[in-house]
């Protein structure tokens, strides 16, 4: 096992100990996200988790195109290039299971789910979620916690199985499953519930005889996390910020299953505070990725507001008028996410918390337009009034020295700005 998984591997005797101890997991696949955290995971001396959504990157390409095996070469290329050690490098896939293919009959479904964990333990991950809690086409409408916890211990089995066959580090797990809408809620806040204690017990319960019976206690003895939701969610214009008189009953929970941290999902956009606050209490995985892109777009449109000042030309079409022409050609991956009237559906297109500009930027027109941006300002050093008039959020560390005034850097420096909160909070 690297250090570096083997401190992850620690988390819990960490806390169990009396000390604050905690990670940020990037969940992006965004080149510019992927070299921002590690080159502030090189600045730092700390190490960094990047995670894969199981839809993202698969066996079978997902929606990035990446295999596991691509998805670790992608990362570790840029580690390379930014001098990022690789041993200070963890992997994680996440919601491992048969989402992709839930329209499919179950066994089916696991069948794609199982070929997907083996190639992402032959791949080298090290950070598992097993996530089988969604029904297939064949399945009741809610499955039993029993049939949710026998099917993640069929899927740890595959993994572990792979990482015998290759010779590689073993993984260690995090399951459960109550987790917030991947990518934000589509519905109103006012109902948010915080795991039950009970609940999360259960869970621990649950797996550990699932796992006992297929013969993987070893395997069980590296889960490390459970996955709740602690009471924080954001949607298109809304955030819940981490009340921790509301969560006290759940993080006493910890004290009977010392193995165990809690992993919070859709931490994003959280105060500063409150993310300390999470993390002294037990939720020491705490999942990142909208915010991060979110940083990235108003990095991109404040400098495509700073182009059109120093280089003006009625002709080249703006990155926001671009963007907008892209995501209406193309409304599958906003429509169903933004309710309202054209003008508000306008607003949130751009300017959403959900973020689901995220998954246009790697198509070729946006990064066409993206490149065209960049070409004008190429070397350019941008003044400073024009840094405080359009990416102010920066102004202070540019004029400190602390980001220097060019287009590329301006935009890691608007994403490392959200990964200092979470580095502060976890004290990476």
């Amino acid at each position: 096992m690297s250090d570096a998984t083997r401190r992850f591997a620690n988390i819990a005797a960490r806390r169990a100990a009396g000390e604050k101890s905690g990670i940020a997991s990037v969940c992006s696949a965004h080149p510019l996200v992927i070299e921002a955290a590690l080159r502030h995971g090189a600045a730092r001396g700390a190490d960094v988790l990047i995670e894969a959504t199981c839809n993202q990157v698969n066996h079978e390409g997902g929606y990035t195109g990446m295999t596991p095996a691509g998805f670790r070469s992608f990362v570790e290329a840029h580690a390379h290039n930014v001098g990022f050690p690789v041993d200070r490098l963890i992997l994680g896939g996440d919601h491992l299971g048969p989402n992709p293919w839930k329209q499919m009959a179950a066994a089916a479904a696991m069948k794609k789910a199982a070929a997907m964990i083996d190639a992402y333990a032959s791949a080298g991950f090290t950070k598992m979620h097993l996530d089988t809690s969604m029904a297939c086409a064949d399945d009741p409408a809610v499955l039993a916690d029993e049939t949710i916890a026998a099917r993640a211990a069929d899927l740890a089995a595959i993994a572990e199985a792979a990482v015998e066959r290759a010779g590689g580090e073993k993984p260690v797990y995090v399951i459960g499953t109550e987790v917030p809408v991947p990518g934000g809620s589509l519905e109103a806040l006012d109902h948010l519930h915080v795991t039950a204690p009970g609940d999360a017990l259960r869970t621990v319960e649950i797996h550990a005889r699932a796992f006992s019976r297929a013969g993987l206690e070893a395997a069980f003895g590296r889960a490390i996390g459970v996955v709740v939701q602690p009471g924080v969610e954001f949607g298109n214009t809304e955030i819940v910020p981490y009340a921790p008189a509301k969560a006290t009953e759940l993080v006493a929970v910890l004290d009977r299953m010392p193995q165990f941290v809690f992993e919070a999902h859709s931490t994003d956009y959280q105060p500063a505070g409150a993310l300390n606050a999470l993390v002294r209490d037990g939720f020491a995985i705490l999942k990142v990725g909208p915010w991060l892109t979110f940083a990235l777009r108003e990095a991109l449109y404040g400098l495509s507001h700073i182009a059109d000042i120093l280089a003006p030309d009625p002709s080249r079409e703006s990155l926001p008028a671009a963007m907008e022409r892209i995501m209406l050609a193309s409304p599958h991956n906003w429509q169903q996410y933004y309710p309202g009237t054209p003008e508000e559906q306008r607003v949130q297109r751009h300017f959403s918390f959900s973020d689901r500009i995220r998954y246009y930027w790697p198509t070729p027109e946006a990064q066409r337009a993206i490149r065209t941006l960049l070409d004008v300002l190429s070397d350019k050093d941008i003044p400073r009034p024009l840094i405080s008039q359009f990416l102010g959020q920066l102004d202070a560390e540019a004029a400190a020295g602390g980001v220097k005034p060019l287009a590329h850097e301006l935009l890691i420096g608007s994403i490392s700005r959200v990964l200092d909160i979470y580095a502060d909070a976890t004290r990476q």
